[in-house]
């Protein structure tokens, strides 16, 4: 992978973003920006604009005003495929993982490898080069796991997330995001997905976490960014803020009592 020195500073932003459903205002003027190697938390009540905002970022809606920046390009994205050939990934809370089949298996869906058979007519997958991949991807982000032949519903739900971080990690090239990767999580699972989104910025990337869990995500971003009606109202450094400050923003404490 490029060292962040080499690659443009932004890995991902969005600018200036506003997205309507009929007459409902999702987005108003909705702004992120994430920087190689940086982890940047994103908050919010319900219905301030987070899930859309993810989606816009991903592709699956279009803005209807601002624009989207990928490794410092303005881009135009009109599916998650697009999304994904411009480097970025996404771990949902639903997991997409088919848990009867392997760690292996899992980490190459959509993504099987494939060479030439007998010859050269038949294309045969490339098994071997699949599980030595997998296997240096899940070391690179020292996750140990007791197969890489053991179905992926056979692994507790730490190591489930983590086979999905791999999998997305292994097939991004500029940012990671992340949908309430701890949701549903005990204590020490979601200590090590926290780990593993440090240790995915640590190699470049940049990496987004919509997440509930104030207080392990204030601990593991470097930023937090709040939305509030579709709007963004903070962005600052995570060290400068604490969980009850968050929450009030996030209510519109600060900004109605301003009004």
């Amino acid at each position: 992978m490029e060292t962040t020195q080499e690659r443009p500073e932004i890995a991902i932003a969005g600018v200036n973003i506003a997205k309507t459903f009929g007459h409902v205002r999702a987005l108003t003027d909705a702004n992120i920006t994430v920087h190689h190697g940086e982890v940047v938390a994103l908050f919010g009540d319900n219905g301030a604009g987070k899930s859309t905002f993810l989606k816009t970022l991903l592709g699956v809606y279009r803005p209807d005003a601002g624009h989207i920046v990928i490794d410092g390009r303005e881009v135009e994205l009109a599916s998650i495929r697009d999304a994904q050939a411009e480097g970025v990934d996404c771990v949902h809370q639903e997991l997409a993982l088919a848990p009867d089949l392997s760690v292996v298996d899992n980490m190459f869906l959509g993504h099987t490898v494939r060479k030439r058979g007998l010859l050269g007519r038949l294309a045969i997958v490339a098994r071997a080069e699949m599980e030595e991949r997998a296997d240096q991807a899940l070391r690179d982000l020292s996750i140990k796991l007791p197969s890489l032949s053991i179905p992926v519903g056979d692994l507790s739900g730490g190591q489930r997330q983590a086979v999905a971080v791999a999998r997305a990690v292994m097939w991004s090239r500029s940012a990671l995001l992340m949908d309430e990767p701890t949701a549903a999580l005990g204590a020490r699972q979601s200590e090590i997905v926290c780990d593993l989104m440090r240790t995915v910025a640590a190699r470049g990337l940049g990496v987004l976490v919509v997440s509930h869990d104030l207080p392990r995500a204030i601990k593991t971003a470097d930023r937090v960014v709040i939305l509030w009606r579709g709007e963004t109202v903070l962005d600052t450094k995570a060290e400068d803020i604490t969980v009850p400050e968050a929450v009030s923003v996030m209510v519109g404490y600060r900004k109605e009592k301003a009004s």
